[in-house]
């Protein structure tokens, strides 16, 4: 994933929505219109590739729709998915999954993670993002350690500012064992807490814990991240974080249980208020 992924995705969606109300096939449209193949105008269709502004221009004639503000819309969207994502210039340090994650999260509205028993990304200190990929992969080079914290402040800057859209709106729920598990000095862990209160005072940001003493849901022993859009596209998407690597679910009632599920979770936990107050008590017991 080199760039940005919804607008591919929207396109994706849109240019299969027109084909299907013209009753066309993928043959017949790809017999209809010169340079476009079978195989290039199913790969349009699920999001894969860089798009080209030509060829979603012969699609518009074809499809009836060249001129109209919806054709407009089409060429915007192929525009921004050729646009080659900040993470691109980190590509020798991504694990398989992690940049189709980055993709969906630089054009999410609002990110709904939940955590355990690590703080959420969005969230961490540099030196705590240090301290946690020296200890469970310290195979790392300097170097390399530098670029992987790179990555993650360049992720925490979409909490303040983007190019182009508002800033990312963070609900995060994270289970009470991320502030008890040692990661680091105790100075490391002291100082992440300290930050993570003042996080959880930012407007676009809301930080739940899941105590020890809630009873266990459905989805509270996975690290996972639930994703939304804008209006101009109503696909949601969750993509669940294993050591093992990363699953995408995209699919409307998987996402939508997920939902429920997420929902769950933050039943679970403590109010903002409280959970401020237990990373307080926390950080003083330090």
């Amino acid at each position: 994933m080199t760039g940005p992924l919804v607008p591919r995705q929207r396109l994706a969606q849109e240019l299969r929505r027109l084909r299907e109300a013209a009753n066309l096939t993928l043959d017949q449209v790809a017999t209809a219109v010169e340079d476009i193949s079978t195989s290039k105008l199913s790969r349009l269709e699920n999001a894969q590739g860089s798009p080209r502004a030509r060829d979603v221009t012969e699609l518009t004639r074809l499809y009836g729709v060249a001129g109209t503000e919806l054709a407009e819309k089409l060429l915007r969207w192929v525009r921004a998915a050729r646009h080659q994502g900040w993470w691109n210039d980190y590509s020798q340090e991504l694990w398989p999954g992690l940049d189709a994650h980055l993709a969906y999260e630089s054009d999410a509205t609002i990110a709904r993670v939940y955590t355990i028993p690590i703080l959420p990304v969005l969230l961490q200190t540099p030196d705590y993002s240090r301290a946690y990929y020296t200890s469970r992969e310290p195979w790392h080079s300097e170097q390399a350690l530098g670029q992987l914290i790179e990555i993650r402040t360049r992720r925490q800057e979409a909490l303040s500012s983007r190019e182009g859209q508002p800033a990312l709106e963070l609900v995060a729920v994270t289970h009470e064992s991320s502030l008890r598990q040692q990661v680091g000095s105790v100075q490391v862990m002291r100082a992440q807490l300290d930050k993570l209160m003042e996080f959880s005072t930012a407007r676009n940001i809301q930080l739940y814990v899941l105590p020890f003493t809630a009873q266990p849901v459905f989805t509270c022993t996975c690290s996972y991240a639930y994703f939304e859009y804008g209006k101009e596209i109503d696909q949601d998407i969750v993509h669940i974080e294993t050591h093992a690597g990363f699953r995408h679910l995209e699919k409307p009632d998987e996402v939508r249980r997920y939902r429920g599920y997420y929902d769950d979770l933050m039943a679970a936990s403590l109010t903002m208020d409280k959970s401020r107050s237990l990373i307080r008590d926390i950080r003083d017991e330090l």
